[in-house]
């Protein structure tokens, strides 16, 4: 039972939540474990359970989906959580940066697509969905900024493709240290807080594309 993946689902609308889970049922290695309302309904039914992925709402009544990951961080640091939104703005997405979340679909996703991002974020890589990164590069910043080498270029790529550390290192035929060494320099020479905001500022400034 090590394999399988257990869901959390926190969202407001009802019929959004009992579609979520009749897709999640249909998934191999995959199982519903509870639901909430909202985020403050979230923090107090997490404890009595184990999810491994929560998908999770931004906007909701009671206590918003960003206070609720804040919190639930604390209660249990290794969740991963997918935001299932339907915004694509950059100005909303700053929210999720802030927050390092493992990835994010739009509410129109379908079956492919959600099952792709549950694997991804559980092998511990980031899923963003493609209509979000095509927004951003809409919203390219024409400001001129310092190239990455090939290499780099190489490892952002891989990282926006939602592969690991681990598994970026076993492509590159390269040491995780060599990886990680290679990401934190790219965070700090692009002034990122996360991956997330790397690979925005890669794909902004026309550095990778998709």
């Amino acid at each position: 039972m090590n394999n399988v993946t257990r869901i959390a689902i926190v969202d407001d609308h009802k019929i959004l939540r009992d579609g979520l889970k009749a897709l999640i049922q249909e998934m191999e290695n995959t199982i519903f474990e509870f639901e909430a309302s909202n985020g403050l309904e979230f923090i107090r039914l997490l404890p009595n359970f184990n999810p491994d992925v929560v998908i999770i709402d931004i906007s909701m009544p009671v206590m918003n989906g960003d206070e609720a990951v804040k919190q639930a961080k604390k209660i249990a640091p290794q969740l991963k959580f997918i935001v299932l939104s339907m915004h694509t703005d950059e100005h909303y997405f700053q929210t999720m940066k802030d927050l390092d979340v493992d990835g994010f679909i739009i509410k129109e996703s379908d079956y492919n697509e959600l099952e792709l991002a549950i694997n991804t974020v559980k092998k511990g890589g980031k899923y963003f969905s493609q209509q979000l990164l095509l927004n951003l590069i809409d919203q390219k910043n024409d400001k001129n900024l310092n190239s990455l080498t090939p290499r780099e270029v190489e490892i952002v790529k891989l990282l926006s493709l939602g592969l690991s550390t681990l598994e970026i290192a076993a492509k590159l035929n390269l040491s995780v240290r060599t990886i990680e060494k290679h990401r934190s320099e790219l965070l700090l020479r692009t002034q990122s807080a996360n991956s997330i905001s790397l690979i925005i500022y890669a794909i902004k400034n026309g550095l990778i594309s998709i």
